[in-house]
């Protein structure tokens, strides 16, 4: 019951000819759970499609209602878009998505950072011009999330550093 790919990247090509015309920022948070696939090979796929399931549903709690858009990406990976907001607005989105996940207490107990499940996320935001491209904004949220990963896991990075919680 969440948005897939598709609708993601309908919404983002949709909200990003709009913020160029109203020059509003957009902010994309890209999220990956930790070590998910160690997760799935000890407690089982119908384990991990839950998982998911919860995550998502908790995804969507945060959102604000007929705003933003949160949506399964592929894979352990989501996205929330968030339109109308700065970065430091999306980073305080996404340091509660990180903090939200821990709370719910999924045992994991093969992951190398907690004994839950956890995530870690990428932010981006940038007020879209006519010379970008909506590809521009995923690409340096993908970054992020890289670079979130490579920095410990169960941490917020945004494209332009790194924040931790």
């Amino acid at each position: 019951k969440i948005a897939n790919r598709r609708a993601f990247n309908n919404s983002l090509e949709q909200l990003w000819d709009s913020a160029i015309r109203s020059s509003e920022p957009i902010s994309l948070i890209l999220l990956d759970i930790d070590y998910f696939k160690r997760y799935n090979d000890l407690y089982g796929h119908q384990q991990g499609d839950e998982c998911l399931a919860k995550i998502g549903r908790l995804l969507q709690s945060v959102c604000r209602p007929e705003k933003d858009l949160a949506a399964r990406y592929g894979g352990e990976e989501f996205v929330v878009l968030l339109p109308d907001t700065d970065e430091k607005g999306a980073l305080i989105v996404a340091e509660a998505l990180r903090a939200a996940v821990q709370a719910l207490h999924i045992p994991h107990s093969q992951s190398s950072v907690c004994d839950y499940v956890t995530i870690s996320l990428g932010v981006s935001a940038v007020t879209p011009a006519a010379s970008t491209t909506s590809e521009t904004l995923v690409h340096m949220t993908d970054q992020a999330l890289y670079r979130a990963k490579n920095q410990g896991r169960n941490c917020v990075v945004v494209s332009s550093g790194a924040t931790h919680f």
